[in-house]
């Protein structure tokens, strides 16, 4: 593959990458039959979009893209069940995964059910003590007390927790991968069951959750009161992004419906994390993903499991002011925590090699809620799924990240079904496990057997992907709102980026420990500032403050900048390179 403005190496030891001759010709079909700005054609080319579904694309409504929820197994009879308990006014107890997409599932069902004038218990497991998904005691001392358990985002293979329910009956919602048989529950729905088609593979659990709701309502009778189902897509939003779901077909939908709402304030938990978090512009997916996000995980890492899904529920205010404060407080926790793990796990992953299908680490006492986290980091940094474990004595348990077009959780699976893990499970996407010490070598050397094959180490693990080229120039509010249209973007969906070929550098300043504030132009008067965060910790930094002149090819991502009342366009600048 040729090298996109010729950088085979560039200042941060990439190869840039350009449009296929595929999607350049896509590109030009597309600026020929719908007249859009060429760079939002480039994206929608490189995104796959034609042109006569471009206006559609470009504007995509819920209504039309909703799947039905009876194509769902078990859609139905979950639902069915959950309306009986709400007519009969039974106990219903909610058991919730700690993440994200837990929290956000869990919120769902207690604001639908408080719209209906009844309550239910939460539940969430210490990430610790009980680990993840539904536990034998836990099972076993809400079904004593509780006439209904719903298990969100979880569950799928907690066949024993689920038998050892006695009085009560369990309904699954989940997105997990599904094993060969289900538990003994009333009700499974996870689009991720072997016998579903996997059309809806792509859905997280809080969008499952969704979808059950959609059919309860439908089944409520006409004359009485109804939940209000679009005020809480900020939670579906919210719960797909940080997951880590695809942002294609109901996904993307989901999240830009969701994002409108969110930018209401009108959930407290939510209001009151974004003040605590400074975020003071509107909010887009990258805000839900690292903003937002990780401090809702953070006490389900590091502190009170369930305090995230407490935040997201609330509708006090002063509540939530000190919930989410707490979140914050923990969050900065568990970034130092977090830290050291980090750097001796890249360390040792490099001593590995980081040109493997897997790279993964291992180390005593790491702590179980950060190893997901840095092995997302590990991920983002080779281009290759990344395992994370820590041991405490001879057991390890760990988490993983994979990168797109390769399944973790299938391969995971796998490797517990051949006895390799104690236990492990997950999705495309990420992926926990348990391992016994003695088969940490022989288990990972399998994984990276089985992700090989699924071209997991193929790619360059330092490409840079651009879009196309831009002159500062055309760097504008109007050509941001028009990309803008073409998101959200994420996970499978990747924000456009381009490159600024030869232009000159007209101001350098160090800004903070690490970052460099830059501006730069064309040499015909149009000019463009941008920010590099972490420029000094590596050779980026140190090569454009100390410029000497000379001219640079520059490559990152637009967005508005706003600062003290006004709004004005910069690049995100990712990687650079002389001209």
């Amino acid at each position: 593959m040729t090298s996109f403005l010729g950088i085979d190496t560039s200042l941060t030891g990439r190869r840039w990458i350009g449009p296929d001759l595929a999607t350049e010709r896509a590109c030009e079909h597309l600026a020929q039959q719908t007249a859009l700005p060429r760079p939002l054609c480039q994206t929608l080319a490189r995104l796959g979009v034609a042109a006569e579904d471009s206006t559609s694309f470009l504007d995509p409504k819920l209504r039309d893209l909703l799947p039905d929820p009876r194509s769902l197994r078990d859609m139905q009879r979950a639902a069915e069940r959950v309306l009986q308990a709400v007519d009969r006014k039974e106990r219903i107890a909610i058991f919730a995964d700690y993440d994200v997409d837990g929290g956000c599932s869990a919120a769902l069902l207690i604001d639908w059910l408080r719209q209906l004038g009844r309550d239910a218990t939460l539940y969430v497991p210490d990430r610790i003590d009980e680990g993840y998904g539904p536990n034998v005691p836990a099972m076993q001392a809400l079904g004593a007390e509780h006439d209904l358990i719903l298990c969100v985002d979880c569950g799928t293979l907690s066949h024993d927790p689920i038998a050892a329910v006695q009085s009560a009956d369990v309904v699954v919602l989940d997105h997990h991968l599904g094993g060969e048989t289900l538990p003994e529950a009333l009700a499974v729905v996870n689009p991720n069951r072997q016998d579903e088609d996997g059309s809806l593979a792509h859905l997280c659990a809080a969008a499952v959750v969704f979808l059950m709701l959609v059919e309860a309502n439908r089944q409520l009778p006409k004359d009485g009161p109804r939940p209000d189902l679009m005020s809480m897509l900020d939670l579906v939003g919210l719960a797909t992004v940080a997951d880590v779901a695809p942002l294609r077909g109901v996904n993307r939908a989901f999240v830009r419906q969701g994002l409108k709402i969110l930018a209401q304030r009108q959930r407290p938990g939510l209001a009151a994390l974004a003040d605590v978090a400074r975020l003071d512009q509107r909010p887009t997916s990258y805000h839900l993903g690292f903003v937002l996000g990780p401090r809702i995980n953070a006490g389900g890492r590091i502190g009170k499991a369930d305090l995230g899904a407490r935040l997201l529920s609330t509708t006090n205010a002063a509540e939530a002011q000190a919930w989410a404060q707490r979140l914050d407080e923990l969050n900065t926790d568990r970034r130092e925590v977090e830290a050291a793990v980090r750097a001796v796990a890249l360390a040792q992953a490099e001593d590995r090699g980081l040109d493997a299908p897997l790279v993964w680490a291992a180390g005593d006492g790491w702590h179980p809620g950060v190893v997901g986290i840095v092995a997302s980091r590990l991920k983002e940094l080779t281009n290759r799924p990344s395992i994370v474990i820590g041991f405490d004595g001879d057991e390890g348990k760990g988490s993983g990240r994979s990168v797109s077009g390769v399944d973790l959780g299938a391969s995971i699976q796998k490797l517990a079904a051949e006895g390799l893990l104690v236990k492990g499970g997950g999705h495309k996407m990420a992926a926990g496990l348990t391992v016994d010490r003695a088969l940490l070598e022989p288990a990972m050397a399998r994984l990276s057997d089985l992700l090989a094959r699924q071209g997991a180490g193929a790619g360059g693990a330092a490409d840079l992907k651009l879009d196309g080229v831009l002159m500062p120039g055309a760097a504008t509010p109007e050509l941001i709102g028009s990309l803008d249209a073409a998101g959200p973007f994420g996970a499978g969906a990747a924000a456009p980026r381009f490159a600024f070929p030869d232009v000159q550098i007209l101001f350098a300043k160090r800004v903070g420990e690490s970052h460099l504030k830059v501006s730069f132009g064309d040499g015909h008067g149009a000019k463009l500032d941008a920010i590099a965060f972490g420029a000094f910790d590596g050779a980026l930094g140190p090569a454009l403050s100390d410029h000497k002149g000379n001219r640079f090819h520059l490559a990152g991502r637009l967005e508005l900048n706003s600062w003290g009342g006004r709004t004005s366009v910069q690049l995100r600048l990712e990687d650079a390179a002389p001209a």
